[in-house]
């Protein structure tokens, strides 16, 4: 059976290439902005320009109420940053997967090396980007006085939990991408639906009942909300709430890590 050699196949594979991947991803951080004025910077003007937008259209327009926090200044700030940067990383981890064997079609024809790397490279360089927002975030946070305690450690099983939804998910579809075309731009419209279908710019309570039991149905908002609650409240993770997720992230991560060991011998010919 192929499942039990998922592990040993793919992770000494990168053990073996790990010098290929953390160059690849130097490499990748290094020229990203090179040539730009602001370089770097856009790293963090990008997220930090939508989140303004979203608070002024929502905070002040719709002037969404969050129960226990309706006298604080940056509660809806907080509250909006603790979805929209998850959900960043999120959708950069399954975009980029989605079209990592297409983009690489040279390098994967001309070069002798474990496919697996190329989403390894892809989910270690939007992970530094995540960790560069995330700690400007929390420096924020110190200095607003806000500071969420012990209870950021929970983020880090939920950090966990969202890297194998966004991997298992991601690699099924990059894999799929290569043989069927239209999976490509089908996720970027599913991404735009999924995104509104998550409560980051509002509160699943405020909604009607029919459309709470929808966003519930959605692997994301447990695990966005699971942010949120740390971020914004201090407040230890609902494990009860991530659990199916987590179950629902493990089961994809296998199954894709499965097709895509299946698949990997056929790619170059399809490129």
């Amino acid at each position: 059976m192929t499942t039990p050699r998922l592990h040993p196949v793919m992770f000494r594979a990168l053990w073996a290439y790990r010098g290929f991947v953390l160059g690849a991803v130097r490499r990748e951080l290094e020229t990203r902005y090179r040539g730009s004025l602001l370089g770097a910077l856009w790293l963090v003007l990008q997220p930090l320009a939508q989140i303004l937008v979203f608070t002024l259209v929502f905070a002040e327009i719709m002037k969404p109420t969050l129960p226990g926090h309706e006298g604080s200044v940056f509660a809806y700030s907080i509250y909006l940053c603790a979805g929209v940067l998850p959900w960043g990383l999120f959708a950069e981890v399954l975009t980029r997967l989605n079209t990592v064997f297409l983009e690489n079609a040279n390098l994967i024809k001309k070069s002798s090396f474990p496919r697996i790397a190329l989403p390894a490279v892809v989910v270690l360089s939007a992970l530094a980007n995540f960790a560069v927002i995330m700690g400007l975030f929390l420096v924020f946070l110190a200095i607003a006085g806000v500071w969420p305690g012990i209870a950021l450690a929970g983020l880090l099983p939920v950090l966990a939990i969202q890297l194998a939804f966004a991997i298992g998910l991601g690699l099924l579809c990059g894999t799929l991408n290569v043989f069927f075309r239209d999976v490509g731009p089908l996720v970027s419209v599913v991404l735009g639906f999924w995104f509104w279908l998550t409560p980051i710019i509002y509160v699943a309570a405020t909604l009607p009942p029919r459309a709470q039991q929808l966003v519930a149905l959605n692997p994301m908002t447990p695990i966005v909300g699971a942010y949120q609650r740390v971020l914004l409240d201090g407040a230890w993770p609902d494990p009860v709430a991530l659990a199916p997720v987590a179950g629902i992230a493990a089961v994809l991560l296998v199954l894709s890590g499965v097709f895509f060991l299946r698949q990997a011998p056929e790619l170059v010919d399809e490129l």
